[in-house]
């Protein structure tokens, strides 16, 4: 950690209010501590070695050791440790079976062992994360406590805990604070031997001489035990000193994004001027990760103090990917998502087996079986699939059924080995913290193993929703902050937390996410407990807590250079406030910069052009109704989709929508009216009978489940009767049913039409009548009509009729109970106008006239093709 000393050293500059802090000569940390020392070691028994100095965090520890050198010059220097520290130095400790570690992934099992002792164990899973959270809080406070003195503190403890949740209703938060407490007082803790360490041994005169406390934001509870314990061998000193404000520039930004880039234009401009190093505070993860990212791209030196969450690593997706594909229902995305992520699988079958997946709509992995090679021998990478499918169902297989948790964790090593994965793991910096914090090494699974020997959990057998829940909690829990030995000091940036920045001297620190949300001037309490527990108990108060955040911003302000950023508005387009500190700075006069810090260039407009492909050489010898739609709708439309063939991927997973429904609703009508024409019903229950009978059966064929179909068929019934009653009066005018969904090809010349109509009638007279369902709103059903030439799709379904003859209708089957018949009158004369221009457009085609993108308004808002023709861009100039 001597890097972070050295960074600092060009930062503590003469004026600097961090230099006064620690080296005045008169009320300087270092002149004080070196008083305290003296003091207490004038005594001649007492050896001044004997002396440590607790700091609020393990940063200043290099910082502090340094200054005392330069300053100290040829005489003895103190530890300076902070608790942690300083406990991790001594013997080693073990805990108990029971005891509270600290660590989720042992925390966690220890926690549901003792909800199933307390009763609880029906609410274990829901209960397990709060009683960690509780016994945690509470175990700060306990291990601040001498062990000889404990017995009394959590009698009283007791009492306090009882109170306040006395209600019925809080019947279950009640309990958890018990179970929390008696936790944390049966526990061990590793700062027990701290206590020891400052009590003089009378009989050798071991002991610690001297302790200096120097005090953050927040009073340690430990800390000031271990002061109280020595008595007047020990002092403490408050960290925070006041000092002037720096240069202090407010900086308000539209949205996350802006506000960004305006951070990391901030720090940039900072480095410019050799303002290093930047100090960029992490209130925000979200935020803080992307102005990491712009300046990475920059070939910004960083360290990272803050890290990130274990569970946003890439290192855990792979290991989350892989149990997510192993589950009994997995879907076929997440199968696929596995394999793309796992080397030891060929990506030309993945993609392969992708491609099939697709084409088939199989969600649910579970529904897939390759297709055998040697009833398809003209299908090419058949044989590869299929050998995929097997080696992939294999590999799943081996973590489906229930085990202990040490065999839990071997099986998932093997399937990491097996995938190539483990070698991706065990190269990665957050990979080897991954493995260390899942015990998946196996020197650590054997620690791990005699560990949980005394407890229930080495023979408990877990499935593999319960082993996937374990692994991500302990994610979630666990931290990762990237090593930076590489940077020798040297680094430009150092990302922390805002209450970090306290004793360490940085040219200039820049402050996202200073909104109301973010930066609460009154933040939430951690924890279940009540305002009188709280106080109580002696843990952190509301009030404590918001006079936390104002120390801490009092001092940050005192940076010689300070950027202070907010965002008017939130992800979702939420106004937002800027945090009620910076409302204080704005009534102070100071008013946000009208200098943006980022850096403007000219950058000259380059429109794309329209494009106008020709293509003689991609005939077209199919045509569809849609496709011809496409082609007067938007030439190049046709163009993309239709002559080169490309196509959007369908998505394996997504929600029922409208189009589902109109599908259904086909499927629905064409086995009814099959039904009824087979077996003829006249009376109403009958029908209504068939036509539900038809409805069920088509829900199964599709694998609707209920609660994605539940919006649809909750309107089902108005929908069956409106119908119904439409077909009563339809029958009654002479009309009767003949097919439904046909498909028809009809030659055109060099052309083949081609098109599947949803039903066809006769009539009275003995006509053919057409029908095409829709299930959208009436008003745009005859909206269709209104202009006969240019409705497409009735006209083009009669040319694909033999009869010179014929009626063609829409049929709108309304989801409120109407069912109305909107008919093309004209449709004879449309059809033969539609032959002519389809001719005449073909033949422009292969006469290689120009295919532009013509498209208007509806037209272009979902156009798959949009991103090829470029016209947010060639539009825009």
């Amino acid at each position: 950690m001597n890097v972070i000393a050295k960074s600092h050293e060009s930062a503590l500059a003469p004026g600097h209010p961090v230099r006064a802090l620690w080296l005045d000569p008169q009320d300087g940390l270092i002149a004080r501590i070196a008083a305290a020392i003296e003091h207490c070691t004038a005594q001649p028994a007492l050896h001044p070695v004997q002396t440590v100095v607790l700091l609020p965090y393990a940063q200043l520890m290099p910082l502090a050791q340094t200054l005392w050198s330069q300053v100290m010059q040829g005489g003895f220097a103190p530890r300076f440790e902070t608790t942690r520290n300083w406990a991790r130095s001594m013997t080693g400790f073990m805990p108990g079976p029971d005891d509270i570690t600290f660590d989720a992934a042992r925390d966690g099992l220890t926690a549901q062992t003792l909800l199933e002792r307390a009763g609880l164990g029906a609410q274990r899973d829901a209960l397990a994360g709060r009683l960690v959270e509780s016994a945690q809080q509470l175990a700060a406070l306990v291990a601040a406590v001498a062990p000889v003195q404990r017995p009394a503190w959590v009698a009283r403890a007791r009492a306090v805990v009882a109170s306040g949740l006395d209600a019925p209703v809080l019947a279950l938060e009640s309990a958890v604070a018990r179970v929390a407490l008696e936790w944390a007082a049966a526990s061990s803790y590793a700062t027990d031997a701290l206590f020891a360490a400052v009590t003089a041994d009378a009989a050798g005169g071991a002991g610690l001489d001297c302790l200096v406390v120097l005090e953050g934001f927040q009073a340690e509870p430990l800390a000031q035990a271990l002061q109280a314990q020595m008595g007047d061998k020990a002092c403490s000193t408050a960290l925070p000193a006041q000092a002037a404000r720096g240069s202090i520039a407010l900086h308000a930004a539209r949205d996350l994004e802006d506000e960004a880039q305006r951070a990391a234009a901030c720090v940039l401009r900072h480095v410019e001027a050799g303002r290093t190093p930047v100090a960029l505070a992490a209130t925000d993860r979200v935020l803080t990760r992307r102005v990491r990212a712009m300046l990475d791209t920059q070939g910004i030196a960083i360290r990272d103090e803050n890290g990130w969450t274990l569970s946003t690593t890439r290192a855990a997706a792979h290991v989350m990917g892989a149990l997510r594909a192993c589950r009994w229902d997995a879907s076929s995305d997440a199968v696929l998502d596995w394999l793309k992520n796992a080397p030891a699988f060929a990506q030309d079958p993945v993609l392969l087996l992708e491609k099939s997946l697709r084409r088939a709509g199989v969600q649910a992995w579970r529904a897939w079986s390759a297709p055998d090679p040697l009833a398809n021998p003209s299908q090419p990478g058949l044989a590869a699939l299929t050998a995929l499918t097997l080696e992939v169902n294999r590999l799943l297989q081996t973590l489906q059924r229930a085990r202990p948790l040490v065999q839990w964790l071997q099986g998932l090593h093997a399937l990491l080995q097996a995938s190539g994965q483990w070698d991706l793991l065990a190269g990665d910096a957050a990979g080897d913290k991954l493995l260390a914090v899942l015990r998946l090494s196996p020197a650590e699974q054997g620690a791990f193993e005699q560990s949980l020997a005394p407890t229930a959990w080495a023979t408990r057998r877990l499935d593999l929703a319960q082993f996937t829940a374990w692994v991500n909690d302990a994610l979630e829990a666990a931290k990762f902050v990237p090593s930076h030995t590489s940077l020798a000091g040297d680094e430009q940036v150092v990302i922390l937390p805002m209450s970090q920045l306290l004793a360490r001297p940085f040219a200039a620190v820049v402050l996202p996410g200073c909104d109301e949300v973010r930066l609460a001037v009154s933040p939430e309490p951690p924890g279940p407990w009540t305002a009188a527990q709280r106080a109580a108990l002696a843990l952190p108060t509301r009030e404590a807590l918001a006079q936390a955040v104002r120390a801490a911003w009092r001092d940050v302000l005192q940076t010689p250079h300070c950027d202070v950023l907010w965002r008017h508005s939130d992800d979702t387009g939420e106004p937002l406030l800027p945090s009620p500190l910076v409302q204080e700075l704005l009534l102070e006069g100071l008013a946000p910069t009208a200098m943006d810090p980022r850096e403007h260039r000219a950058v000259s407009s380059q429109p794309a052009p329209k494009p106008q492909p020709m293509a003689p050489a991609l005939p077209v010898q199919r045509l569809s109704a849609s496709a011809y739609e496409d082609l007067r709708r938007c030439p190049y439309r046709f163009f993309a989709l239709r002559q080169l063939g490309l196509k959007e991927a369908d998505e394996l997973e997504g929600e029922v929508d409208k189009r589902d429904f109109g599908l259904w609703l086909h499927a629905v009508l064409k086995t009814f009216h099959e039904a009824l024409k087979a077996a003829p019903a006249y009376d109403l229950p009958a029908r209504v009978a068939m036509i539900n009978a038809a409805a069920e059966e088509v829900t199964q064929a599709m694998h609707l489940g209920e609660d994605e179909f539940l919006p649809f068929a909750a309107a089902w019934p108005q929908v069956r009767d409106g119908y119904l009653d439409w077909l009563v009066k339809h029958e009654a005018s002479g009309a009767r049913f003949e097919q439904a969904e046909v498909w028809q090809e009809q030659p055109l010349g060099p052309l083949t039409l081609i098109g599947q109509i949803d039903r066809i009638d006769q009539d009275a007279d003995d006509a053919v009548l057409l029908i095409d369902y829709k299930t959208e709103a009436l008003a745009k059903t005859r909206d269709r009509v209104r202009q006969p030439t240019e409705d497409t799709q009735l006209a083009f379904y009669a040319a694909l009729q033999p009869h010179d003859t014929l009626r063609a209708a829409y049929l709108n089957v309304g989801e409120k109970g109407a069912t109305t018949a909107v008919e093309q009158p004209a449709v004879v004369q449309v059809r033969d106008a539609l032959i002519a221009g389809i001719l005449h457009d073909m033949q422009r085609i292969r006469e290689a006239a120009a295919l532009p993108a013509l498209g208007e308004g509806s037209a272009c808002d979902f156009c798959a093709a949009r991103g090829l023709c470029r016209k947010d861009f060639w539009d825009a100039a």
